[in-house]
């Protein structure tokens, strides 16, 4: 399937790192997601409720970033890939976690993980 629903560049502040500096508070994420949908139906009907509401995705997806803790960037980057593929139209997902600032002379570190219904 090629049809596909981008959440491109959401930030996000997170709790995320190893170091005592980086968990006594939230730093920036940026999360980049894709969303393998079939998109037939909507783009046939134009009626709101035939297709994913990418809305709700996000919100899910700010609501776990934001109240997350994690240790690895990994971590974060799987939890986001389950709570997207929690929603049934979702075949298979995409999803990159990037930190800013994470390594000195690095613009940001960056995690990419693909997942789909088992």
């Amino acid at each position: 399937m090629t049809d596909r629903i981008l959440i491109k560049d959401l930030l996000v502040r997170s709790v995320l790192g190893l170091s005592a500096d980086e968990r006594r508070e939230k730093q920036d994420v940026l999360i980049n997601v894709v969303l393998f949908v079939d998109l037939t139906r909507p783009g046939r009907s134009d009626r709101p409720e035939d297709t994913l509401d990418y809305r709700a995705v996000k919100k899910d997806i700010l609501a776990l970033a934001e109240g997350s803790q994690y240790h690895l960037v990994e971590a974060l980057a799987e939890r986001v890939a389950e709570a997207c593929l929690a929603y049934g139209l979702v075949e298979r997902v995409q999803v990159m976690v990037e930190k800013p600032g994470a390594l000195r002379f690095a613009r940001s570190v960056a995690v990419e993980i693909e997942r789909g219904r088992r």
